[in-house]
């Protein structure tokens, strides 16, 4: 078991590696593509024991990790705009000693692999039979979350071919502002509790919960800069001010609407 982790691991370090062409790679194409080869890997190996639960689940995955980087590598080519304000969002890897670079690259490979536990340890369960229950309701939890952040996406590319220059809220974002994120939220919510009642070995639960709790911590330091980002643009807007008041920042009905102020959440 403990062999099969390093060679994902191994795996995520070598598709992560596409962040040395471009810092912001590590997390953001590097991102989704290292979740697809986890997810199609874990499904070789593991296929003697694979349960059609757990197949649904890493395929989703994968066509998850494909749809999101494939997304943002297109975004990235056709808006100039948008690189623009990445650019001034994250540093380049120039801009670093080569050891943060390193760091930051094996910290990704180390928290995609993290992610991706409960899936893999399910995957591999010896007992096809366990905790059918959890990976149902983590299935659905975690393709309820896929759905909403690619919908979130269509709309919010849509929004912006319109009207280039004003702040999205139709859609998902007339009942919160990042709704991208807050399915990002929900899909390892679901992956984590798919993956309960399988664990064999206490540190199936150390990287299982480093990391859901990491992936949920970045989500937070991205909708951070979001809101920074977007108060420098259109914080003298009445109606953008109308907006933010009325409507939460993450999670949809629970009245957090800002989080700015946080200095622990930058990333």
């Amino acid at each position: 078991m403990i062999t099969f982790f390093l060679l994902l691991f191994v795996l995520a370090l070598g598709v992560s590696a596409i962040g040395w062409a471009r810092f912001v790679w590590f997390f953001s194409v590097g991102y989704g593509y290292s979740i697809t080869a986890l997810s199609v890997a874990t499904a070789i190996i593991a296929w003697p024991t694979l349960t059609w639960i757990s197949g649904l689940m890493l395929l989703l995955l994968a066509l998850y990790g494909v749809r999101l980087s494939t997304y943002l590598l297109v975004r990235e080519l056709k808006n100039r705009a948008y690189v623009k304000t990445v650019d001034l969002d994250v540093k380049h890897k120039a801009d670093y000693p080569i050891g943060v670079v390193i760091a930051v690259w094996v910290s990704c490979a180390l928290l995609y692999v993290g992610e991706m536990t409960p899936a893999v340890v399910r995957a591999v369960a010896a007992d096809v039979t366990v905790a059918q229950g959890t990976g149902l309701v983590g299935l659905i939890i975690a393709a309820l979350g896929v759905a909403i952040e690619a919908i979130a996406d269509k709309q919010k590319n849509n929004a912006k071919k319109l009207n280039p220059k004003r702040f999205v809220d139709s859609g998902l974002y007339k009942i919160v502002r990042c709704p991208n994120y807050f399915g990002e939220i929900l899909l390892w919510t679901g992956v984590f509790v798919s993956g309960i009642g399988c664990y064999q070995f206490w540190w199936h639960w150390v990287l299982a919960l480093l990391g859901y709790i990491g992936i949920v911590y970045v989500m937070f330091s991205g909708t951070r800069r979001i809101e920074l980002r977007q108060s420098a643009n259109y914080g003298n807007d009445p109606e953008f001010q109308e907006y933010i008041r009325k409507t939460p920042i993450l999670l949809p009905f629970v009245p957090i609407y800002s989080v700015a102020k946080y200095q622990w959440l930058k990333g």
